[in-house]
């Protein structure tokens, strides 16, 4: 098992911070890892009378426009019970209320530097209430596809979101999509 020597934060903003452990392996080596810190995220697979329902959002960090699943984290709540994140994700995100919401699991994204946990939900019995956009989501637009054109989307490469498509796999593999 790796032991941490000690653990300071080398980055930190709203969203996550980044720390540097000094670590010894059990050989004795001793070594540095970088961890990325950030409060727990929903993913919401909203499906209704056979369509999915998508955002699509400008990301900066790979400079396009993606399209992905409903899905978010709390930063000014880290804590939140993610039930109710995931609630608030889909309402904010698409304007949908869900009167079903089943949870599905819990996934890692990006283990090998990032701790955050995705919690993974199905939503149904949708009805339209309005949404309310974050700042950072202003460019933020939703459409539904029908579920054929969403896997074809996904096969084509015109989704490559890890977390949507990981959601989705397990949604599809518990046959509940």
């Amino acid at each position: 098992m790796i032991k941490t020597l000690s653990s300071k934060i080398v980055y930190k903003n709203n969203w996550m911070s980044v720390r540097e452990d000094e670590i010894e392996r059990p050989s004795g080596a001793v070594g540095i890892y970088g961890v990325v810190d950030k409060p727990d995220c929903a993913v919401i697979i909203a499906v209704d009378e056979g369509k999915i329902h998508l955002v699509q959002q400008y990301r900066y960090t790979v400079q396009q426009r993606c399209w992905e699943l409903p899905q978010g984290a709390w930063e000014s709540n880290p804590d939140a019970d993610h039930l109710e994140l995931a609630k608030g994700e889909l309402r904010e995100e698409t304007g949908l209320d869900a009167g079903l919401m089943t949870y599905l699991g819990k996934q890692y994204i990006a283990y090998g530097f990032l701790n955050q946990t995705c919690h993974i939900y199905l939503a149904g019995q949708l009805s339209y209430i309005g949404n309310c956009l974050d700042l950072e989501e202003e460019d933020l637009i939703t459409q539904s596809f029908e579920l054929s054109m969403f896997e074809q989307m996904i096969i084509n490469g015109e989704i490559k979101d890890n977390v949507t498509i990981a959601a989705y796999g397990l949604a599809k593999l518990k046959n509940v999509v």
